[in-house]
């Protein structure tokens, strides 16, 4: 049986998730922040995925990965796929170092998984998913940013609308 980008990823963020809470240092070289990309550490606009603030963070990013990403790589080829996952994250992460101040620092996946999101709301019903359900989702999830805080809602934001655009384009060359 072939191993899947989406369980792939799950197992890397997964493993990382470990080197975060065993190796001193780690979160902070992955991390996203203004001033380290200003300062020419642009890996870090991919890098921030592998790092999460808790393990329910974790979780929860992990559970959508895999409940997103397994339909849309089964509905786009995997280089497509691996595209639309690349541009969400960096969409996200170019909003999170854009907008936010620069104190705020930015972990995990959720930019690429927003990204995610919006390609649902696009292809959701040929891809065999009920879009409107992400719809709530996606709402659910803005609003529990707003209301908890501590929450990066630009790099949600820019994955979200990267994620759009990105199966637009990659919709009208299937």
């Amino acid at each position: 049986m072939r191993r899947t980008i989406t369980g792939s990823l799950v197992f890397v963020i997964a493993a990382s998730y470990l080197l975060q809470i065993t190796v001193p240092g780690y979160e902070e070289r992955l991390l996203l922040n203004r001033f380290y990309v200003e300062n020419g550490e642009y890996y870090r606009m991919l890098t921030v995925a592998l790092v999460h603030g808790g393990f329910m963070h974790l979780g929860f990013n992990l559970i959508a990965l895999h409940a997103l990403g397994t339909p849309l790589e089964a509905y786009f080829s995997r280089g497509k796929f691996i595209a639309l996952l690349v541009f969400s994250l960096l969409s996200g992460s170019a909003l999170s170092v854009f907008f936010n101040p620069s104190y705020v620092y930015s972990i995990g996946a959720s930019g690429m998984i927003f990204g995610l999101f919006g390609a649902l709301a696009i292809v959701g019903q040929r891809a065999g998913v009920e879009w409107r359900s992400i719809m709530v989702i996606v709402g659910l999830n803005f609003a529990i940013g707003f209301v908890l805080g501590g929450v990066d809602w630009r790099g949600h934001l820019g994955g979200l609308i990267g994620g759009t655009l990105a199966t637009l384009v990659l919709n009208r060359t299937k």
